[in-house]
């Protein structure tokens, strides 16, 4: 009895392909440089918020657990988010040196920033001019005063009248764009000499005026004056009195009178020898 031994079993044909990951690779790559050049145009701040949060998860998934939900189920895919981000920021990075730093609709231009990019006109400077200008300015007189012995004491007289100078001063003006902001003296110089003021004063002493001597009062009686007395003539006479006194006369004299004798008219009633003083 011959025994048939069944031809060995080949190889199933069902054997899955390898798989091309190379295209899929490069396909992720090109799409974050896409999506953070977009995220970039559109808002510099939309692509760094975008970039944190897969910095954010990528480090939980690394140090934490995986999330299958996201598609991460390992700790290598958190390296893998890493380097999302890393593209993501580079795209962006891409896009704005593109674009030149040409703000889009999104971005507020600055007109103030343009506006200082304009070259600004050089000032035109101040024209600074210097001028000569004189002026005319009087010279008050002096006043002296001299002695005048034929003028009376206190007296005063107008000798020559006084005249005011005049002299002449020079300045250095300075103008700034036609305006004068200041002047210096250069010179002066007097045209016309003042003329002084003279004025005499009188130093004649006065005459001494004389004082008549007294006159006798007398009154009735021509006998002449009694000698108890001088000083003054008191009058023989029945009764003298002092003259201005209370006293009826009919002689009056004028004192002050001495006694030299007896008082008989008894004209110093006060005992000190003088009367009608």
């Amino acid at each position: 009895m011959t025994t048939q031994t069944a031809p060995p079993a080949t190889p199933s044909s069902s054997v899955p392909p390898k798989r091309k990951t190379g295209w899929r690779t490069a396909g992720i790559v090109v799409a974050a440089l896409v999506v953070g050049g977009v995220l970039a145009r559109l808002s510099p701040i939309a692509i760094l918020l975008v970039a944190t949060a897969v910095v954010g998860v990528a480090l939980y998934v690394m140090v934490a657990r995986p999330l299958p939900a996201l598609g991460l189920r390992s700790r290598m895919s958190g390296v893998v988010a890493l380097g999302m981000a890393a593209l993501l920021i580079t795209g962006g990075g891409i896009a704005s040196a593109n674009s030149g730093g040409t703000p889009t609709a999104s971005e507020p231009q600055n007109f103030a920033a343009v506006a200082t990019s304009t070259p600004k006109p050089s000032p035109t400077p101040t024209p600074t001019t210097f001028e000569t200008a004189t002026e005319e300015v009087p010279v008050p007189f002096a006043a002296t005063s001299v002695d005048d012995p034929q003028l009376d004491q206190g007296a005063t007289t107008l000798v020559a009248a006084g005249v005011d100078g005049m002299k002449v001063i020079t300045y250095r003006v300075t103008l700034v764009d036609g305006v004068e902001v200041s002047r210096e003296i250069v010179s002066e110089a007097v045209s016309v000499p003042p003329v002084a003021e003279v004025t005499a004063i009188g130093s004649k002493a006065p005459a001494p005026v004389a004082v008549p001597a007294p006159v006798p009062l007398v009154q009735q009686g021509g006998g002449g004056c009694d000698s108890n007395y001088t000083g003054a003539c008191v009058p023989i006479s029945s009764d003298v009195d002092c003259a201005g006194g209370s006293g009826d006369g009919p002689g009056y004299v004028q004192g002050p009178v001495q006694i030299v004798g007896s008082d008989i008219y008894d004209l110093a009633r006060d005992g000190d020898g003088i009367a009608c003083d």
